[in-house]
């Protein structure tokens, strides 16, 4: 086995507690929580490894944390459906401590991606594994289904905790996925299974209706022509449940947007033009993601000249950080961020995933 897949292995079983939660960061204050985002993501790329017990260990705390939100979910349901907006304490967070609890400091809590991450996610291990042992998913799986189709066309925070006030295309992305899953899972015949479906739907239709601009996607609902790198989500890593298929045109736009203008000087992949995150590196993991759509379209090479790029960021420990600062977009922002939070973080666990996917994918026969 290779070098750093055995090493991205290692840290993530390090990094997962007692609970089944996943460590966003273990040597980062900031990141000492699991979010439903990295966690799926995490756990579908252990998947991949033959790591499907530690995989099952995060669905499970998952769903426990959902449903132990019962209450809240209701309450937001019910207002939803009298047209009122519902009580900000009853959403349901975005990151939690390790042992389940809610975070009790202020961030920006109300974010719709993590929830669709998790639905495709768990929905795509019951049909590698079977629903042996997973009776406590389908109530969470349906809870979050009416939670989303409840509060999906609200503005929410993007994947990048960001923009709060408007609607991400990859956040409408991550919907899809989860909810085209689910509805598999489900089934079309249950009240859940068809509203999952329904619901779908409506995001892709949405999506495609007010989230292009001149044949490809943009960063933002009603946006100006900006391109995100999350937007490869659209196809990549949801597959069959994705907005597009990869060799899709408005796809193949897309991407070609995104390596046009988030490719940066050192060939890794940036967020998007104006991020100053620690000065608004280049991502590991987006660069992994590319890979995977390079991938997808038959673009081996390409595919390759992605991983090689984030085994030259590998630390002497094997450690992947967050992102890299030497060919930042905004440079004059790095001291302020390491002032604030501490050096960029490292290791990344969702870096450690999308290279261990990508890597998965390049060895799949």
């Amino acid at each position: 086995m290779d070098k750093l897949i055995e090493r991205g292995i290692a840290i993530i079983r390090a990094g997962q507690a007692e609970s089944g939660a996943y460590v966003a960061c273990p040597a980062y204050p900031t990141y000492h929580y699991c979010w439903f985002r990295d966690g799926a993501f995490i756990a579908s790329a252990m998947d991949r490894w033959g790591e499907s017990e530690s995989a099952r260990r995060f669905y499970q705390w998952a769903a426990a944390a959902v449903t132990a939100r019962q209450a809240e979910v209701e309450r937001c349901v019910a207002a939803a459906a009298r047209g009122e907006q519902p009580n900000p304490a009853d959403l349901l967070h975005t990151r939690y401590q390790l042992n389940g609890d809610q975070g009790a400091d202020e961030w920006p809590n109300f974010q719709l991606d993590g929830f669709g991450t998790l639905l495709w996610a768990m929905s795509i291990h019951r049909m590698l594994h079977g629903a042996e042992g997973t009776s406590l998913w389908e109530p969470a799986a349906r809870l979050l289904v009416r939670y989303l189709a409840a509060l999906w066309e609200r503005p929410n925070s993007d994947c990048w905790e960001e923009f709060s006030d408007r609607m991400a295309i990859s956040t409408l992305a991550a919907l899809h996925g989860g909810l085209h899953a689910a509805a598999d899972w489900l089934g079309d015949d249950q009240a859940e299974g068809a509203l999952a479906r329904t619901t779908a739907r409506a995001v892709r239709a949405l999506a495609f209706e007010r989230g292009t601009f001149q044949g490809h996607l943009i960063k933002q609902v009603d946006g100006d022509d900006v391109v995100d790198a999350s937007l490869l989500w659209a196809a990549v890593p949801f597959g069959e449940h994705g907005l597009l298929a990869a060799e899709h045109p408005l796809m193949q736009a897309t991407a070609a947007r995104v390596e046009r203008d988030l490719i940066g000087g050192t060939g890794g992949v940036h967020r998007y033009r104006a991020d100053t995150f620690y000065g608004g590196g280049e991502w590991m993991l987006l660069t992994a993601l590319l890979g995977q759509y390079r991938l997808a379209i038959g673009d081996r090479e390409g595919a390759n000249i992605c991983r090689r790029y984030v085994e030259s960021h590998a630390d002497p420990r094997g450690f992947l950080p967050e992102q890299v600062s030497t060919a930042a977009l905004h440079p004059e922002w790095i001291a302020e961020w390491v002032e604030r939070w501490g050096a960029v973080a490292s290791p990344l666990l969702w870096s450690h995933a999308e290279y261990l996917r990508l890597a998965a994918l390049l060895l799949a026969p």
